[in-house]
């Protein structure tokens, strides 16, 4: 059964938004952001399950602002502390870059939708719960996830 695009635009555009503006800070680049989430919605609608929209549409939403918060990353013309500042709130030019290069470090080796997870959870300040049911996970699989992701983390800031 395919999704119905423009039902979901007008119902969860404004949620996607709002997610898009809490990850990427920046009015336009969370438009496009949005757009770009509703873009791969109508690309696959064909292969995606109208159940549970929302929790579909926040990860992937949280997946296409985590993907231009890297290319921003990459791209050398956009400051770093533009970037980082989206991750970790330090008023440290420095420290922005450190805990930049390493969460990119600690990422690689994460599933994505841990790396969005990890985002929900400690920068959203969702719980484990409300994580959980955004992901179709049980809190205590959520719970696995991160934990194994803080130890990755203690292991690489150990290193």
């Amino acid at each position: 059964m395919s999704i119905d695009v423009e039902y979901t635009y007008r119902t969860f555009g404004p949620m996607v938004m709002r997610r898009c503006r809490a990850m990427l800070r920046d009015e336009d680049a969370a438009a496009d952001a949005m757009q770009d989430t509703f873009v791969q919605v109508l690309r696959h609608r064909d292969r995606l399950e109208s159940t549970a929209l929302s929790s579909l549409l926040y990860t992937i939403a949280t997946n296409v602002c985590l993907n231009r918060i890297r290319s921003r990353g990459r791209d050398r013309s956009q400051p770093a502390g533009d970037v980082l500042d989206t991750i970790a709130h330090s008023d440290d030019h420095a420290d922005r870059i450190l805990t930049g290069h390493f969460l990119d470090r600690l990422f690689a080796e994460q599933l994505e939708n841990t790396q969005a997870m990890a985002v929900c959870y400690y920068l959203d300040g969702m719980t484990l719960e409300e994580t959980a049911r955004t992901f179709g996970m049980s809190v205590s699989g959520v719970r696995k996830r991160l934990r194994t992701l803080r130890s990755a983390g203690v292991a690489r800031a150990a290193a």
